[in-house]
């Protein structure tokens, strides 16, 4: 078998298993922050079993309805094949990074058309908010990843990997960083972007008609974000130290992650969420931050 099929089936087995690992890591980290015990790191694995062995409670859903929870885990797991794990993503060849935003939308269209094929309220009210996220967080992301290409001069993982390790910071990187981890947090749903499911306000929206094994499909492609977008900016924005042994550079990627990730949870847990309005003007002024970023770039700075 080819050897870069090989590593892609690794690396798509190391995202879906992983991922609920750090979700729990998350958890328990949100639990301390709050002074409580919280649950088990190993709690998601716990949750995802039993949503997969529960009956599931059929509503008036259409196709649509159906079918979206396998089009998101689909087209997160497409993605972790184009994700840079620590080394050169194994199927580079195959995608750049115009399939990557593609493909993470797909995702978050897929929340849409669960929320909207329920038919009910709270489903569309909340599908209508992922499609206002989209709109205002997904250029932001393009935008930053087009900034680095710009610099790397191509659109491969692989090329722009080579260039971020053997070249020095600059004030175009550090725009789009800050911009992307800001869009990363409104992508994983986490505080103060937590909008979309919004449990005390929709009851989690585009999920309420969701049960048993489709919605633990939900939940292990939500998890599986997590894991992605925390390696692409370990791996692309965050390059540091450089290794040349594989196996090491593996381990510290994943330690980088973890740190991330823990980031990510502390910001989650000592902020409100915002309402929808101000997170849409959050997001427009971001655009704009990484557009300056994208112009330094362009100038070559």
């Amino acid at each position: 078998m080819n050897q870069n099929v090989i590593l892609g089936v690794v690396n798509v087995v190391l995202v879906f298993l992983l991922s609920p690992l750090l979700e729990g890591t998350l958890r328990k980290l949100k639990a301390f922050v709050h002074s409580r015990v919280g649950p088990p790191v190993y709690q998601p694995y716990l949750d995802l079993l039993k949503l997969l062995g529960k009956e599931e409670v059929e509503c008036e859903g259409t196709v649509l309805f159906r079918w979206s929870p396998v089009v998101a885990l689909a087209a997160v797991l497409s993605v972790a094949l184009l994700t840079p794990v620590g080394l050169v993503p194994p199927l580079d060849a195959a995608g750049e990074v115009i399939v990557f935003v593609y493909l993470i939308t797909l995702s978050g269209v897929a929340v849409m058309a669960s929320g909207i094929g329920s038919g009910s309220p709270y489903g569309i009210v909340g599908s209508a908010r992922e499609m206002m996220l989209i709109l205002t967080v997904e250029p932001v992301l393009a935008i930053a990843l087009i900034t680095v290409a710009v610099k790397a001069g191509s659109m491969k993982f692989s090329d722009i990997l080579a260039y971020q390790t053997s070249h020095p910071y600059s004030l175009s990187m550090v725009l789009v960083t800050f911009s992307l981890f800001m869009a990363v947090l409104a992508q994983l749903a986490k505080l103060p972007f937590d909008i979309v499911e919004a449990e005390t306000e929709i009851m989690e929206g585009p999920f309420i008609e969701q049960s048993g094994p489709r919605l633990a499909l939900f939940k292990w492609s939500f998890y599986a974000k997590e894991l992605i977008f925390a390696s692409l900016l370990a791996t692309i924005f965050f390059p540091w130290p450089r290794i040349s042994e594989p196996v090491l550079t593996v381990v510290v990627h994943l330690l980088k992650i973890v740190l991330l990730l823990l980031i990510v949870g502390v910001i989650d847990a000592v902020n409100p969420r915002l309402r929808i309005d101000q997170a849409i003007r959050f997001y427009g002024a971001l655009i704009f931050v990484a557009f300056a970023g994208l112009a330094f770039a362009i100038v070559g700075s």
